[in-house]
């Protein structure tokens, strides 16, 4: 079987992609089928690391725009990303792949601290390491947690689980003709503005050369195509 061409990786889910067909909360199916893709993967001996938003059950900047002060709703955003955490990581542990749930906020009863040297451990020793509370601090997305966490475990690549296919010129859910990009460059990105992550994940991704591939998450084998290294599947950012 030919090896992967990535050893160590860090995926990137949104809330959103754990309701499924559901309008809020967490699809007992949709968190299977995760689990079953990230499997896919660890049995290659791809050590991965995950970030989970939590859009589906509270988005801190949604609320900061109805009155609430940005700082207590992003706090509310990053339990909502704990309580997400904790479902993948039981998921995942059904699927027999051992987990460790670390937070950016001190919550010793349900996790792990964030501490890289033990983050690092874990993944060697192949557990899965799900990453909770976003950075810790208010004003930050979790795609700006993925990508920081990213640089810090050295993962070799991010990949960015979305709803659609890749990078368009133009939401494809709302342009029929948008046009679908293979290969972009992290400036072109920033310069036309197009909503892949927020700009400072990108622009940190940039500043450290972190390759970005962005995916259809809802694609069975979709992570295992990215991790072996296929050409075809979604959108890679990179410098060109």
């Amino acid at each position: 079987m030919t090896e992967p061409k990535y050893k160590r990786i860090l995926l990137k889910l949104s809330g959103e992609a754990l309701m499924g067909d559901q309008n809020f909360g967490i699809s007992p199916d949709m968190l299977k089928f995760v689990a079953d893709e990230v499997l896919s993967v660890h049995e290659l001996g791809v050590e991965v690391a995950i970030v989970v938003g939590g859009g589906n059950i509270f988005r801190g900047i949604k609320a900061s725009s109805y009155g609430m002060d940005r700082a207590p709703a992003d706090h509310m955003g990053m339990l909502a990303t704990v309580i997400n955490s904790l479902a993948l990581s039981n998921a995942l542990e059904r699927s027999g792949i051992p987990t460790r749930v670390q937070t950016a906020i001190a919550m010793h009863e349900f996790a792990e601290p964030f501490i890289l040297r033990r983050a690092v451990r874990h993944l060697e020793k192949k557990r899965a390491v799900i990453f909770a509370a976003g950075t810790g601090s208010p004003y930050f997305t979790t795609d700006t947690a993925a990508v920081l966490r990213a640089h810090e475990i050295h993962a070799e690549i991010l990949l960015k689980a979305t709803k659609v296919d890749g990078v368009y010129d133009s939401d494809p859910m709302k342009n029929k003709d948008a046009k679908f990009i293979r290969n972009i460059s992290y400036m072109e990105v920033l310069e036309r503005q197009l909503h892949v992550m927020d700009m400072t994940a990108i622009s940190l991704a940039m500043d450290n050369n972190l390759p970005l591939s962005v995916f259809n998450m809802f694609g069975a084998g979709n992570i295992k195509r990215v991790v072996m290294g296929e050409e075809n599947v979604g959108t890679r950012i990179e410098n060109i």
